[in-house]
C-alpha cells in the first residue's frame, strides 16, 4: 500500500470536494434553465409579436437560475486552487463537506428559480401588457429562491475559513461533515418549493393584472414559510461548526453529531416542497377569487403550518442528538 501524508490527502480531498460542488451545482441550474427555455418556445410561438420581450425575460430568468452554480464554481475553484493547511486530518473532512453543503444546496434554488422564469416567458405571451407587472414578480420570486443556496455559500465559506486546529479529530470530523449535510439537504426543499409559489404567483398576474398587490404580498408570505426548514439546516451546521465537543474515541458520539446533520437535512426536504405546494394553489386561487384572499391566505398558513411539523420534529431529533445523546 501506499502512504500518504496530511498534505497529500489534504490535496486529494479538496479535488473531490471540488467536483462535487461543481457536480451536483450543475444538476438544478440546468433543468431550471431549460424549463424557462421551454416555456419561452411554447410563448414565442404563441406570440411571435412579442418574441423579443420573452427573449430578454428569459435570459434574465435564467440568470437567476444560474446563480446557485455559480456560487458552487466559487467554491470549486477555491477547493481546486487553494493551499490548504495541513496540520490536521480535520481539513480533508472540512474540504468535502464544504463541496457536498454547496453542490447539494445549489440544486433545489437552480430548479426552483427556473419555475417563475418559465411562468413569466408564457405570461407575456398571454397578457404582454402586464410585461412590467409580471418581470418584477419574477424577479422578486426568483430571487427568494436563491436564499437557500446562499446559506449552503455560507456555510461552505465558514468550513472553509474557520480554525479547527485545535478541536480533536473525533468526534469533530463527523460535526463538520454533518453541517454540510445539513445545510445542503435543507435547502433542497426550501429553493424548490419556494419556485412553486413563485411560478404560479407569476401565472395568476399573466391572468389578473389588477390583482398584482395581494399575489405577491401571499407570494411573499407563503415563500418566507418554505424557507424556515433550510433556516432549520443552517442552524444546526452553525451548532456542529461552532460548538466544541470533548475529545472521543467513541464511534457513538461520532455518529451522533452526524446523525444530527443528516436527521435536519433530510428531514427539510418534504415540508419545503409541501409548503410550497400549498402556497403555489393559495396564489393561483387568489387570481380567480381576489375577495377569497384573507380566508385563502388563512387556509394556506394553516396548512403549511401543519407540513411544517415534520421539519421541526426533525430539528428536535437533531438537537437531542447533539445535546443529549
Amino acid at each position: 500500500m501506499m502512504n500518504f501524508d496530511i498534505q497529500t490527502w489534504v490535496k486529494v480531498a479538496a479535488f473531490s470536494g471540488g467536483g462535487i460542488a461543481m457536480g451536483l451545482g450543475a444538476i438544478g441550474a440546468a433543468i431550471g434553465e431549460g424549463n424557462a427555455a421551454q416555456a419561452a418556445n411554447e410563448a414565442t410561438s404563441r406570440a411571435p409579436e412579442v418574441s423579443g420581450d420573452i427573449f430578454k425575460t428569459l435570459l434574465v430568468g435564467q440568470a437567476i437560475a444560474e446563480s446557485a452554480s455559480i456560487f458552487a464554481l466559487v467554491v470549486a475553484m477555491i477547493l481546486l486552487f487553494s493551499d490548504f493547511a495541513a496540520d490536521s486530518m480535520l481539513m480533508v473532512t472540512v474540504v468535502i463537506s464544504a463541496g457536498i453543503a454547496m453542490g447539494l444546496g445549489a440544486i433545489g434554488s437552480g430548479v426552483g428559480s427556473g419555475l417563475p422564469a418559465g411562468a413569466a416567458c408564457t405570461g407575456i405571451a398571454r397578457q404582454p401588457k402586464a410585461i412590467g407587472q409580471i418581470t418584477t414578480n419574477m424577479l422578486i420570486g426568483s430571487a427568494v429562491c436563491q436564499t437557500p443556496s446562499i446559506f449552503a455559500l455560507v456555510t461552505s465559506f465558514i468550513l472553509l475559513f474557520t480554525n479547527f486546529s485545535a478541536r480533536p479529530v473525533s468526534p469533530t470530523w463527523a460535526a463538520i461533515l454533518g453541517a454540510g449535510f445539513a445545510t445542503g439537504l435543507s435547502a433542497i426543499g426550501s429553493g424548490f418549493g419556494g419556485g412553486l409559489i413563485a411560478e404560479k404567483s407569476c401565472e395568476g398576474i399573466a391572468r389578473k393584472p389588477l390583482s398584482v398587490g395581494p399575489m405577491t404580498n401571499v407570494m411573499l408570505l407563503g415563500q418566507a414559510v418554505t424557507q424556515t426548514t433550510a433556516i432549520y439546516g443552517l442552524l444546526v451546521s452553525f451548532i456542529l461548526i461552532f460548538k466544541v465537543a470533548p475529545e472521543s474515541s467513541s464511534l457513538a458520539a461520532s455518529f451522533a453529531l452526524l446523525g444530527a446533520g443528516l436527521c435536519i437535512g433530510f428531514g427539510a426536504i418534504g415540508p419545503g416542497i409541501g409548503e410550497g405546494y400549498t402556497g403555489s394553489l393559495a396564489v393561483k386561487w387568489i387570481s380567480r377569487n381576489e375577495g377569497a384572499t384573507a380566508d385563502i391566505t388563512r387556509v394556506m398558513l394553516v396548512g403549511q403550518a401543519v407540513a411544517e411539523s415534520t421539519g421541526i420534529y426533525a430539528l428536535v431529533i437533531s438537537l437531542v442528538l447533539i445535546f443529549v445523546i
